[in-house]
């Protein structure tokens, strides 16, 4: 009967609080990095510099017509390309890896040059009628 009589009278213990805690509240630190520019101009030894690149990565392997020098060893494609994006201070996006089966297909991605505006800069630059007006503040 004492066990009974232990569990009948016993009472809630509440936690003992020793010290109080004093909620700090900071404001976040939100630092936006700055907007990457993704213009991007081809050089003008872009044929001398893809032809060094292939020798220096491909070796020997590379066949005399540089530009057909095939793409299919994924180790060889992936330090070619890093190499190139490293280089000229643009990547081939991961959508279009896919197309890059040779290195002539990599000389015409980095033919094309790339221009960092919208469409409502290329408008507002354009010639337009007299009788359209583009406003920013709408």
């Amino acid at each position: 009967m004492e066990d009974r009589s232990q569990f009948m009278n016993r009472e809630e213990k509440k936690p003992v609080v020793t010290e109080t805690l004093e909620e700090v509240k900071k404001e976040p630190i939100l630092v936006c990095p700055p907007l990457r520019s993704r213009t991007y101009i081809p050089p003008k030894d872009l044929q001398s510099h893809l032809e060094s690149c292939v020798k220096e990565i491909f070796g020997s392997s590379a066949p005399s017509n540089w530009q057909d020098v095939s793409l299919e060893d994924g180790h060889l494609k992936f330090s070619f390309l890093s190499r190139l994006a490293d280089d000229l201070g643009h990547a081939v996006p991961n959508s279009r890896l896919h197309d890059m089966c040779r290195v002539r297909d990599v000389l015409d991605f980095y033919n094309v040059p790339v221009q960092d505006r919208c469409k409502f800069d290329e408008l507002i630059a354009s010639n337009l009628p007299p009788n359209v007006k583009i406003t920013w503040g709408y």
